[in-house]
């Protein structure tokens, strides 16, 4: 172990981050049990959990402006 490295550190005294509420919202949201299986494969896939790959994809949409294509048949 390096000399410089100590076995526990003390943050109480640290200051927060002041963007960090700027960079994620909490938000409720449904989720058919479908849907929330899906990415929690594609969780286990790639070992991005399946919170963050919701919000990837999410991000992906609002970022190429996607449009959603909805028929009812």
């Amino acid at each position: 172990m390096d000399d410089d490295m100590r076995d526990e550190y003390d943050f109480s005294q640290a200051c927060p981050n002041p963007y960090s509420q700027r960079l994620k919202k909490q938000v409720t949201i449904r989720l058919d049990v479908d849907t929330v299986n899906y990415f929690k494969a594609m969780a286990v896939q790639t070992g991005i959990p399946y919170q963050s790959l919701i919000n990837l994809y999410l991000a992906d949409c609002a970022t190429h402006e996607r449009e959603l294509a909805l028929t009812w048949g």
